[in-house]
C-alpha cells in the first residue's frame, strides 16, 4: 500500500548541476542547483529553476547566458559548498580551488575541472512561484575526452555524475547499468 506524504519537491535522481555565470563586473560565479534537466530536443535545451534571491539569477538575466557544469564525485565537497555560499561576498572558484575558463561561445564561465559542460544561450524565463525557470539552448557541449567511450559518446559511468536525494539530503553516485533504452523493453512484446 502506498502512503500519500503530501506535496513535495521529490523525483528521484534530482541532478547536481552547477550554474556558471559572470555578474555585471565580470567576476566568474557558480552555484548549485538541483531543480533541471533536458527540456527540448530540437532546438537543445536545458532549464534551471532558482529563486530571485540567488545571486546567479541577477547574472542570468543581465548576460542572458549560462552554462551547465557536471561535476564527477571526487568534486561533491566543492558542488555542496557551490550551493551553501554566496557569489555576492565570496569567490566560489578561488574558496574550491578550482579554474574558471570564459566559454567562447556565451558570456558565461564554466569550471575547467567537471567533464561535462552545456553553454547555454538564454531563451526564455518563465516565473512559476518561489522559483524562476531559465531555459536555455545549448550551444554547444564541451567534454573531456576521458570519460568518453571508444565510439565518441559520453560514459556516464567514467563522468561518474552527482545525485540529489532531496528528501534526506544527500549526495549519491550512480549505479550500474541495468539494461540498454529502446531495448530492454522490447522482451514485453
Amino acid at each position: 500500500m502506498k502512503k500519500s506524504i503530501g506535496a513535495q519537491t521529490i523525483i528521484y535522481p534530482a541532478p547536481v548541476l552547477i550554474v556558471g555565470t559572470y555578474d555585471k563586473s565580470g567576476k566568474p560565479n557558480v552555484m548549485t542547483a538541483a531543480w533541471g534537466g533536458i527540456c527540448c530536443s530540437k532546438p537543445p535545451c536545458v532549464t534551471v529553476s532558482l529563486r530571485k534571491a540567488t545571486y546567479s539569477y541577477g547574472n542570468i538575466v543581465e548576460s542572458r547566458a549560462y552554462t551547465i557544469n557536471i561535476p564527477s564525485e571526487k568534486y561533491v565537497r566543492e558542488a555542496d559548498y557551490f550551493g551553501m555560499a554566496s557569489g555576492k561576498t565570496k569567490d566560489k572558484f578561488s574558496a574550491a580551488g578550482l579554474t574558471p575558463i570564459e566559454s567562447d561561445l556565451v558570456k558565461a564561465p564554466y569550471v575547467k575541472e567537471f567533464p561535462l559542460i552545456l553553454e547555454c544561450k538564454l531563451l526564455h524565463i518563465f516565473e512559476i512561484g518561489l522559483h524562476t525557470q531559465f531555459i536555455g539552448e545549448i550551444i554547444d557541449v564541451k567534454v573531456d575526452e576521458s570519460v568518453m567511450d571508444a565510439n565518441g559518446n559520453i560514459d556516464i559511468e567514467k563522468v561518474k555524475p552527482i545525485t540529489y536525494a532531496t528528501s534526506s539530503k544527500a549526495y549519491h553516485g550512480i549505479g550500474k547499468k541495468i539494461g540498454d533504452a529502446w531495448s530492454v523493453g522490447k522482451e514485453i512484446k
